[in-house]
């Protein structure tokens, strides 16, 4: 029987090879889709055990074992990050990190690959000059956590090092920053990890619904065949062999090739900075579970799909033939939708303790949205053809109105796929649109990007004086200003102060308030965006007697500003290394941009998957329904009328649903904010609207497109019975 099922699967025709074809392309597609997400899950695990290394000024220190003096900064160069690890060995048998043979003694370095290139490229009074001594060799990959990553090793003098304030250590770190309490060099993977989750599971059902609509593909051919099989004697159980066979053939055909794409993509996905960092090669791998479980499981669900798909025929042989009105959707299919929305409001002041515990929580009712969605469709899709009926005036309009009432499942089924991709849309740029409202983007104006401040704290050490400040910083060509910021010598206060006098000439930094001599500023002279400037009670003639809190550098181009970086490191090693605000402010959005970046793959994967799916369900719908729509041809009814009929039946679930999603999509973002982070949802901008825009007219042009077949297919030969 299977021999036989191989044969009428491979030997259909045209018809029948198209429909395999179309199958295992689409069954490979999703595969593949699947299977980077749970890579990239794998990925960041791997990433982040690289990152342990950094944080080994917080491992326990081990009993009877020689020392090293560590410590860790963080570094600048064009805005993006260096690691700075500065050792001092206390013993021969001092603890070595991963990735190099040896601890460097006092003026020799180890540095990453791209760090060793930047050297080699750069000025050195832009960036090598921040490094004493010389290059002795290059970082291992076991201790780079990405190919990007900007590294170095520095060896120092013990006394240097005792004077910066380095930490004794006995025993370099491997826990992973996720299960380290006090780590603060890496991120929480299984935060990461449930957020890939998510992201699979958005990904999985325009995935599900675009194999669903695939194995459909021709289902009333296949149906009137299975039917005649079943008359001449076929049982129940040969007809679901035959659909199983032919089902399980495009699925593990297309999920061998879904393999094949995903290893061929991969060099590409490892350049997707799914954590603000690339990936190596190796570190999207799968396990030995993940590839069994997806390689069984894709073929037993397009089986399964295929066998709900050809139910009817089981029941009875003449149920194809009788064609009985589907029992109508019932109100029940929205209650997974409003029980996710429940839940998600639950959250709003309950909100769970942990990183993984929220994330978790959120993912349950974001997950009950989408199925609610996917359920709900039909079911609104019927009340709108209902509605659509009653009030058609063209013949056109009643009878889509009348075919979508009878069967909203068929008609809902071609648009879900956009359906959840609109979902999702809305609910990650409302959700990121917010944030960044509330919190603020990195600032990359000329202000907070070139200007340069290093901040002297007491607990680093003696704080120089105004007279200390390297001369040669105004001399860099391109500086403008050097200016001394001095600390308020209030025990209750110690706020950064300037003369107004002094402020006023800078200028870019902003004014005094009417009146004022004195004003309080922000350490870097950049405050928050939207501070204003406050009068301090302090005569002018005291500010240059008070400590001086900070230096402040306003330079014209990157080379000047990086110049003037590398002559503050050396002139004041001790402490918080200099930076821009607009660094800082990057550093803090990291999370953020990770979340955008995973936002931006959702939404870029499952539009396209939408409109296959789209166009699959709107062709196939055609040739399933040639044979009336050929009658209706022979009774007189116009190819334009017919075209009207088919785009309605198309648009009116596209619409009505779409506009369900995103409403959805920002109730549930506006749930999941309140809950999360007491914000209040913030309108998106224009690049949203877009996009939006932009699907919904690709799937209008998908629609179009199809209609030209109506003319090939409803031709008089085709009204003739079988």
């Amino acid at each position: 029987m299977i021999r036989f099922a191989v044969r009428l699967s491979l030997a259909g025709g045209r018809e029948a090879v198209t429909r395999l074809v179309i199958i295992a392309g689409a069954v490979a597609l999703g595969v593949a889709l699947l299977l980077a997400p749970v890579a990239g899950v794998n990925a960041v695990g791997a990433q982040n055990q690289r990152y342990a290394w950094l944080n080994t000024a917080v491992a326990p220190a081990a009993p009877g074992q020689d020392a090293m003096l560590w410590l860790v900064r963080g570094d600048y160069y064009h805005g993006r990050s260096i690691g700075r690890v500065e050792v001092a060995a206390l013993g021969a048998d001092a603890p070595v990190p991963p990735g190099i043979p040896r601890l460097p003694g006092p003026g020799e370095y180890y540095v990453s690959p791209a760090l060793g290139e930047l050297l080699r490229t750069t000025p050195a009074a832009q960036l090598g000059d921040r490094f004493p001594g010389h290059e002795i060799g290059t970082i291992g990959g076991s201790a780079l956590p990405s190919p990007d990553s900007l590294l170095i090793v520095l060896g120092r003098a013990r006394a240097d090092l005792e004077r910066l304030g380095a930490t004794r250590v006995t025993q370099i770190m491997t826990t992973t920053p996720s299960a380290c309490h006090d780590c603060y060099v890496g991120f929480n993977a299984n935060a990461m990890a449930v957020t890939l989750s998510v992201v699979a599971a958005s990904l999985l059902f325009p995935v599900l619904i675009f194999i669903g609509t695939a194995t459909r593909l021709a289902a009333t051919r296949r149906e009137q065949r299975f039917a005649a099989m079943r008359l001449v004697g076929a049982t129940p159980r040969q007809i679901s062999l035959l659909s199983a066979v032919e089902s399980t053939l495009a699925a593990a055909a297309g999920t061998a090739v879904g393999f094949a794409l995903f290893f061929a993509a991969r060099p590409g996905l490892a350049g997707i900075a799914f954590t603000g960092e690339r990936f190596f090669r190796a570190d999207l791998s799968l396990t030995a579970l993940d590839v069994l479980v997806v390689a069984l499981g894709v073929p037993a669900g397009a089986v399964v799909a295929a066998g709900l798909a050809l139910r009817r025929v089981r029941i009875s042989p003449l149920g194809v033939s009788r064609r009985v009105t589907p029992r109508p959707p019932r109100a029940w299919r929205v209650l997974p939708l409003a029980t996710g929305l429940a839940e998600l409001a639950y959250f709003i002041g309950r909100r769970p303790d942990t990183t993984s515990g929220q994330l978790a929580a959120y993912f349950t009712g974001f997950v009950l949205i989408l199925s609610g969605l996917v359920l709900a469709g039909p079911w609104l899709t019927m009340l709108a053809a209902r509605v659509l009926a009653g009030r058609a005036s063209r013949p056109a309009a009643l009878i889509a109105g009348r075919r979508l009432a009878d069967d909203p499942r068929a008609g809902f089924r071609s648009v879900s796929g956009l359906i959840v991709a609109l979902f999702v849309t809305s609910v990650a740029t409302g959700a990121i649109t917010t944030f960044v409202a509330n919190r603020g983007a990195p600032r990359t104006d000329s202000v907070a990007a070139t200007t340069l401040h290093k901040i002297f704290w007491p607990e680093d050490g003696p704080v120089p004086t105004a007279g200390q400040i390297p001369a040669g910083l105004g001399a860099i060509p391109g500086v403008r200003a050097v200016t001394v910021v001095h600390r308020d010598t209030d025990p209750l206060k110690g706020r950064p102060v300037i003369t107004c006098a002094e402020l006023d000439r800078l200028a870019v930094y902003g004014h005094c308030p009417a009146g004022a001599q004195v004003a309080t500023v922000a350490p870097g002279l950049v405050g928050v965006a939207g501070t204003e400037i406050e009068a301090a009670d302090v005569v002018p003639a005291e500010v240059a007697r008070m400590p001086v809190m900070s230096v402040v550098v306003d330079t014209t181009d990157r080379a000047a500003f990086e110049r003037a970086r590398t002559m503050l490191e050396n002139a004041f090693p001790q402490g918080q290394l200099p930076a821009s605000e607009g660094e800082w402010e990057a550093d803090n959005a990291r999370l953020l941009v990770r979340f955008q970046q995973l936002a931006n793959v959702v939404i870029l994967c499952s539009l396209p998957i939408a409109g296959c799916s789209l166009a699959v369900s709107v062709a196939g719908g055609l040739s399933d329904r040639r044979r009336p729509f050929s009658l209706l041809r022979l009774t007189g009814v116009q190819l334009a009328t017919l075209r009207r009929v088919v785009a309605i039946e198309s648009v009116v679930p596209l619409l009505v649903t779409a506009a369900v999603a995103i409403g959805m999509g920002f109730v549930a973002a506006q749930l999941f904010l309140r809950a999360q982070l007491d914000y209040t949802l913030v309108a998106p901008g224009p690049a949203y609207y877009t996009v939006v825009a932009g699907g919904l007219a690709l799937s209008l042009a998908v629609i179009a497109s199809t209609l030209p077949l109506l003319r090939r297919i409803t031709g008089p030969e085709t009204a003739r019975n079988d």
